[in-house]
Order: structure tokens, then sequence, then C-alpha cells
């Protein structure tokens, strides 16, 4: 027979949980949009970058327009594959990992921090390769970037960095509640390896003994009858029956010469 294995119930997961995993994957969503906005729209922000740095650089505008962008798009491959990380790492949660609950607050907060930096560059109309050349134009990249790109690139932008933002950092504060404390916390088992509340394996039952050999008489533990050691005692024995007119002598005299036996007796 073989044992079952001293294996923890299984626990349930609280919706917390599972809410943050959704908003996860909605992040997720919104970055990989905009990494295939980033990636239709390379010809437009290229020619924009390069007119900004015309005035500035005529031989080089080319060549810095093209680290401009290079820039922008790594960025963006960077942050996707952040989340495409924050994505295994919500599927972890759902089994009950909490190491992976410590490197989701992690990666988390490092993306909040890089979308909340884009969503207040952008607010303010400075893009993220405007710091990388004292010889950039800003206004005129603004500008240039307004006419190059369709009119609905920047809201679309816009809203899908502001509803990533939200619902990463719904996801971090569902994970931190009460509940799912409870879901990540590590089952502790019982002396024996059993859960606390679980029984323990049932014992198997003893065979039943075998029954002895019967005994004869004489041997050691057979039942004797009363007066009847085993063998019958000699005529005259403390406890064999006397005949009318014997005599019982004391122990370890014969019996007397005028005792008559069973064979004396007169016929």
């Amino acid at each position: 027979m073989v044992e079952p294995q001293n294996s923890p119930p299984a626990r349930t997961r609280p919706s917390v949980v599972t809410m943050s995993s959704y908003l996860i994957i909605l992040f997720v969503v919104t970055q990989v949009i905009n990494l295939l906005l980033s990636f239709t729209t390379i010809s437009a922000t290229r020619e924009a970058f390069r007119s900004a740095y015309q005035g500035a650089d005529p031989q080089g505008a080319d060549t810095l327009a093209g680290v401009g962008v290079a820039f922008a798009i790594a960025a963006s491959v960077f942050t996707v594959l952040l989340a495409v990380g924050l994505l295994v790492l919500a599927l972890l949660n759902n089994r009950g990992k909490n190491w992976s609950r410590i490197t989701t607050w992690v990666v988390g907060g490092l993306l909040v921090c890089c979308t909340g930096g884009g969503l207040i560059s952008g607010a303010a109309g400075v893009t993220g390769s405007q710091g990388s050349s004292p010889d950039l134009d800003t206004e005129e990249l603004q500008r240039r970037l307004e006419a190059e790109l369709p009119s609905w690139y920047n809201g679309l932008t816009l809203t899908l960095n502001v509803i990533g933002l939200l619902a990463l950092l719904a996801a971090l504060i569902l994970l931190a509640l009460p509940a799912a404390n409870e879901f990540f916390r590590k089952p502790q088992t019982a002396p024996g390896g059993y859960p606390p509340g679980q029984p323990g394996y049932p014992q198997t039952p003893g065979y039943p003994q075998t029954p002895g050999y019967p005994q004869h008489p004489g041997e050691p533990g057979y039942p004797q009858t009363p007066g009847a050691p085993g063998y019958p005692p000699t005529p005259g024995a403390p406890g064999y029956p006397q005949y009318p007119g014997q005599s019982t002598p004391p122990p370890g005299q014969p019996p007397a010469s005028g005792d008559q036996g069973p064979s004396d007796r007169p016929s």
C-alpha cells in the first residue's frame, strides 16, 4: 500500500490577487500598443529630429536624428520587456509564490517611475531625447513632431500611458492587502508532516495471533484436576482415596503392617 504524500491542502486564491493579475495584463497590453505605435511612426519621428538638428549641425543632422529615434525605440522595447516579466510574475502570484509578489513590487515600482516620468515629460512638452544633445532645438522638435505625427497619436499614447499607470498602481496595492497576505503566507505543518487540522494517516491493523497448539495432560500449563499432579499417586499418598479400615500414615512413613490393601481384603 502506498501512503499519500504529505502535501498541504489547496488554498483558495482571493479575488484581490486575481484582480491584480488582470490589471497587470492590462498594463502589458498598453505598453505593447505603445511599442507598435512607435514602430509605425519611425519615419515621422526621424524627420522631426532631423529638422530640429538642422539649424545647429546641418551635416550631422541625419546622424543625430537616427540616434534620437534609436534611443526612443530602445526605451520602449525595454519597457515592454519589463512588462512581459511582470506578466510572468503575475502568473506566479496566482499560485501563491511570495517571492514573486516581492519581485512584482520591485519591477512594478520601476515601471511606475518610467511611465510616470514619461507622462510628466510629455505633459511638459519634453521628450526623453531632448537632454541628449545641447544642440537640439526643443521647441522646433515639438513643432515638427506635431506636424509630422498623426493628430490622434499624442492623444492615444497619453490615454494608454494613463490607463497603464493607474492599472499598475492598483495591482501593486491589491497585492499588499490583508487578504493577499494570508494567501501568500506559507502554510505551517503540524508534527508528523500533516497540516494543522488534518488527521494522520490511519495505521494498518495488526494481524490476529495464531492460536497455540493443544497441550497434553501433564505438560506445564495444562489444567489439572484437583489432587492430580499429572500422574496417579501411589496408594497411601496424600489425596489418594482410603479404604475402610486403612489408616493414613504420617508423611514420609510406610503404611502400617496391619493396614490392608485392596488385594488383602477377604473375598
